[in-house]
């Protein structure tokens, strides 16, 4: 047995909770506590009571420990899902048609029940996909000077809003830095200053602002430090843009804080997705995009600044909008349709009749970029380990819940979504349109990227201390004999970045953890070394394929790891928090919501 499992226990009307190693009591005190207090007889009819009166409990706390998950199995899904028949998993192409009828199919095979409410094992998600014309300039001119930059080469540049086309004339550009405004760091890069109907240039990441303490390091008390918070990423650069009514917003890509290379972003410009909303997206700015940093240089010196000199003044509380004296022009065609996405949604319903209605989530995203621009000779976008392994691993993690008696108290929802690649837009989707009440929702465990290079000593929780889920996770790294580690790369903002985060958004404590960076029986630096491998030749590529030399051993550890703290949530006797100090918290209806006897 592994410490800290807990069974619940029933006596005569008596009901409490008693963890497995309380149960399993050290003999030889225990016989000197009944000797001094009472005789050996009456002690071993109380035993014999206990023992009878708990028989069943105690049968099911002491069966549940890690369950058996088969790699090959979650090898097999993962072959097949990145083969070239599923056509690299596109959202809205006939790759997504095979693969949502592959995932019904084998939860079907695995015994769950249909997770939505009308019977079926599909969500519906209304989508619309918009394609931009790839022969787009962006012209940039100051005083008869003039500079064009070419789409892809130099930016990238697309239109969220539900229309024909866009057009940027004469938009004057204006350095915001980073394009925050934080009071609760005393922060505010607009300064009052009206930047409607203007194209804003703003740097990728938070502030890096030193720590008083120690120069070399940044401040923990702002920004988070080193880990980036949500005013670094590029998805509140364009939303803040739009609340002030800039009519666009450039991104200067760096590919240290933003976490990957200009080359990720240039393969991006072919069908991009949004969800249907009610505004059509009107609400956005005109034009979204990223431009390079050389021709960000570039741009600076056409108007006579530094860009150093303007990104270092950026670093601080006292920096001010800079109008740069430039004008920019761009004009953006749509072709537009609209695509009928799923998620797929099963279920394993909880065996506590009062507690069956209340839900833990795995989620994990099906699709990839589909068939795009040649790389290398190849073409399909297969998404070996981002993400077939996670679809492979959530199948898995079905199977084992319904192996007697492995049932949990509540209902167990596995969730898998669509269009994480577009901005994790099916996630999204049921945050907002859930199916089962968020607030009766402990919690959401997501799994992107499984570890496919053996085991580990360690293990990653992203966002390390946000909620009580970090806490389950950690008893349960350590009855693997693992540690848990924060992540070991915070400024790339990876919190931010998956299928979790919408419904952290909504107030749901919810878990992002990746495999750790010490491998068993491999020299120090190897996990380091092949993250950034992987990140470098194979991340967004065709050549993320299934290799020969996996060692699926990571992924059943990190697959049992994932299993047991969904399990030991659904049957906990209250609902995870988030912790004091987080960028989150559980919406109010919560509480209204759960009853009295999970006390909060």
């Amino acid at each position: 047995m592994h410490a800290g499992q807990a069974s619940s226990m029933v006596c005569v009307g008596e009901r409490r909770r008693i963890s497995v190693h309380e149960e399993a009591f050290d003999h030889e005190t225990t016989k000197e506590v009944y000797v001094r207090t009472m005789n050996i007889s009456l002690a071993l009819f109380l035993t014999a009571f206990f023992f009878v009166c708990h028989r069943a409990d105690v049968a099911r706390a002491t069966t549940i420990s890690f369950p058996e998950i088969d790699g090959d199995a979650v090898l097999g899904h993962t072959k097949i899902l990145s083969s070239d028949a599923f056509e690299g998993r596109g959202t809205g192409t006939h790759g997504e048609e095979k693969t949502v009828n592959y995932i019904v199919e084998e939860f079907k095979k695995a015994g769950l029940r249909p997770g939505n409410t009308d019977g079926t094992f599909v969500q519906a998600v209304p989508l619309v996909g918009i394609t931009a014309n790839l022969d787009m300039t962006l012209t940039f001119e100051k005083e008869g000077q003039r500079r064009n930059l070419n789409s892809k080469d130099d930016f990238v540049a697309w239109t969220r809003r539900l229309v024909g086309s866009v057009a940027l004339k004469n938009s004057d550009v204006v350095f915001v830095g980073y394009g925050v405004k934080a009071p609760e760091y005393d922060w505010d890069d607009y300064k009052g200053v009206d930047v409607r109907g203007k194209t804003l240039i703003m740097l990728v990441g938070d502030p890096p602002v030193p720590d008083p303490a120690d120069p070399a390091k940044l401040d923990p008390k702002t920004f988070g430090g080193k880990a980036m918070t949500y005013y670094g990423r590029w998805t509140y650069k364009y939303e803040i843009g739009a609340q002030r009514g800039a009519a666009a917003v450039l991104i200067v890509h760096e590919t240290e804080p933003a976490g990957y290379p200009f080359s990720v972003v240039q393969g991006n410009v072919g069908e991009r997705f949004d969800l249907i909303r009610p505004d059509k997206s009107l609400g956005r700015v005109k034009v979204e995009g990223w431009i390079s940093l050389e021709q960000a240089r570039e741009l600076f010196k056409m108007a006579g600044q530094d860009y150093d000199t303007l990104k270092s003044a950026a670093a601080t509380r006292a920096f001010r909008p800079v109008e740069l004296g430039l004008t920019a022009s761009i004009r953006i065609s749509n072709t537009i349709r609209a695509i009928n996405s799923r998620n797929v949604v099963g279920k394993v319903e909880g065996s506590d009749p009062a507690l069956k209605d209340e839900y833990v989530i795995y989620t994990s995203h099906w699709d990839h970029f589909g068939i795009g621009k040649e790389i290398d000779g190849g073409n399909i976008y297969h998404g070996a380990v981002d993400n077939a392994t996670g679809i492979g691993g959530l199948i898995e993690i079905a199977r084992a819940f319904l192996r007697p008696p492995n049932r949990p108290k509540r209902s167990i929802l596995f969730l898998a979504v669509t269009a994480e690649e577009q901005g994790l837009l099916g996630s999204e989707y049921y945050a907002a349109n859930p199916i089962y009440p968020l607030a009766k929702t402990l919690g959401v465990i997501n799994m992107d990227s499984l570890n496919v290079h053996g085991k580990t000593s360690d293990v990653v929780i992203v966002g390390l201390g946000n909620s009580d889920l970090d806490d389950v996770a950690t008893q349960v790294a350590a009855e693997q004999g693992r540690v848990v580690k924060p992540d070991p790369m915070p400024e790339k903002g990876f919190f931010y970045r998956s299928d979790h985060f919408p419904f952290a958004l909504q107030g749901v404590p919810a878990l992002s953890s990746r495999d750790g960076v010490d491998y068993v029986g491999k020299p120090a630096g190897y996990g380091m070394q092949i993250i950034n491998e992987y990140i470098s030749q194979h991340y967004h590529k065709p050549s993320d394929l299934v290799r020969p030399d996996w060692d699926m051993s990571g992924a059943v550890q990190q697959l049992q790891y994932y299993w047991m703290i969904g399990y030991r949530v659904a049957e906990a006797d209250k609902y995870p928090q988030w912790k004091p100090g987080a960028e989150f918290k559980r919406k109010e209806a919560h509480r209204e919501a759960v009853g009295d006897h999970r006390p909060q």
